[in-house]
């Protein structure tokens, strides 16, 4: 017997509203004016997870500033499957980002001096705020993988001797290598393994006011291959390497470093601030044997609520799905009232949280990323592969998968400006028949099918 669980999104007031089978109404076959086929036959990528970041500033909002209940809840409904959204991939930063209350990593040291031998290393600022949190999400999804990105090296390893600009000088390539792994190790005594790396955030983007670190794709590829997967194998470090982690407009890079450094790489991260997520087909297509993921994309006040951030979301993440990545992760967790805290001379932000944490008088809001985060979370499930699917008319969007049990997950997105009556077709069989309000989402898991 067939079971069906429906979430529906028609407007600002109406997100991710739960319907059974039961509370669908009958729909004549001559009322459908859209039919999306999926075909099981043809199969993808294979899911990892869906999520956003922990940063300094997220993690003490949630954990610091809220209070035990709301902590629980919050947690609960972010990366509980049943109770929540289920999340199951977290992409921290490791060491400050631009949304940290201080610029910090897990080697500082006073001006002009330097220590090869990392014997101050210490990831002690996490242990407070976000260690427990991550190990929260684990208990509360055990599938969740956690992934480490650095926005910049201690500062005494660089050319500006800041952690802001500059890059990595040559001969800290092989300390900065056992860095990753002494942060893999600490995370592990921690009970909190770490799935995977980049090996520098934005690499291309050197901004003045928050820690970043200049990276060109030869001295990424050096580093890879000659010394942070070494320093791996030496210490028996199963964290896969992606390359890159940075804009669809720049596919060079990722090529340059696959070209030179691909067999001690594992796949490729992307970010949406330029270009168009088909750039992830076109390097997968020319490393096939490589991962392709997403692993961040903010929402912000520059784009205006509520329908065109909302459909930003929709729209760009099922086509980041259609092209073949196993993660689409969001940014930060959580930001305060003012869009922060963000390290000091950062200036105004405009980035948007998953949840907004309100500094002054703790009132937690859900934003519209959660919700529309919730739309894949919930019904796509880690494991899950994604199957061939075609809408016969372009504004509604698709991406189907089968999880692991069997049911068949599908999320649409109606981008035109009128109502459709669509029919899911599974192998030429109709699954079924909804009304998705123009830009409206629909996202469906069906059991008990037998493909």
């Amino acid at each position: 017997m067939r079971e069906m669980i429906m979430y529906q999104s028609s407007g600002e007031n109406e997100l991710f509203k739960e319907q059974s089978a039961a509370q669908l109404p009958q729909i004549s076959d001559d009322a459908v004016t859209v039919t999306v086929d999926i075909d099981a036959g043809k199969t993808y990528q294979e899911m990892d997870g869906f999520g956003a970041s922990f940063t300094d500033s997220a993690a003490y909002l949630i954990h610091q500033v809220l209070g035990a209940e709301q902590r629980t809840e919050v947690m609960r409904k972010l990366f509980d499957p049943q109770e929540g959204i289920g999340l199951s991939f977290l992409r921290n930063p490791m060491g400050a980002s631009d949304y940290a209350r201080t610029v910090y990593s897990y080697n500082d040291l006073p001006e002009g001096g330097s220590d090869p031998e990392l014997a101050r290393f210490s990831i002690a600022h996490d242990e407070a705020d976000i260690i427990p949190l991550v190990q929260e999400a684990l208990r509360l999804n055990p599938e969740l993988k956690l992934m480490a990105s650095p926005w910049s090296a201690p500062g005494w390893m660089k050319t500006s001797g800041s952690m802001i600009a500059g890059r990595l000088k040559p001969e800290y390539y092989g300390v900065y290598a056992d860095y990753f792994v002494r942060y893999i190790q600490a995370y592990a005594a921690h009970g909190l393994p770490v799935y995977a790396v980049t090996v520098q955030n934005e690499p291309l983007y050197e901004p003045q006011h928050y820690p970043s670190m200049l990276m060109l794709p030869e001295e990424q590829r050096e580093f890879i291959r000659d010394y942070l997967k070494p320093a791996f194998r030496q210490h028996g470090v199963a964290a896969k390497i992606f390359c890159y982690d940075h804009n669809w407009d720049r596919l060079d890079y990722p090529l340059s470093v696959l070209e030179e450094a691909g067999a001690d790489v594992d796949g490729v991260a992307w970010h949406w601030y330029g270009g168009a997520a088909s750039a992830q087909s076109e390097v997968q297509a020319a490393y096939p044997e490589h991962e392709v993921h997403f692993t961040e994309g903010s929402g912000g006040e520059w784009i205006p609520p509520f329908e065109q951030a909302f459909s930003n979301v929709m729209r760009t993440g099922i086509e980041i799905l259609r092209n073949h990545s196993k993660s689409f992760v969001l940014w930060n967790m959580a930001l305060d009232e003012q869009n922060g805290p963000t390290v000091p001379g950062f200036g105004e932000s405009t980035c948007r949280g998953v949840v907004t944490v309100n500094q002054q008088t703790r009132e937690l809001t859900y934003t519209l990323d959660y919700y529309a985060l919730a739309h894949f979370s919930k019904v796509i499930r880690p494991g899950a592969l994604r199957l061939e699917s075609a809408a016969s008319h372009e504004p509604v969007r698709s991406v189907a998968f089968r999880n692991c049990d069997g049911s068949i997950a599908v999320v649409l997105f109606n981008d035109g400006e009128t109502p459709e009556t669509v029919a899911v077709r599974l192998e030429g069989e109709e699954l079924l028949t909804l009304a998705i309000a123009a830009k409206g989402a629909v996202s469906v898991r069906v059991g008990g099918i037998e493909v």
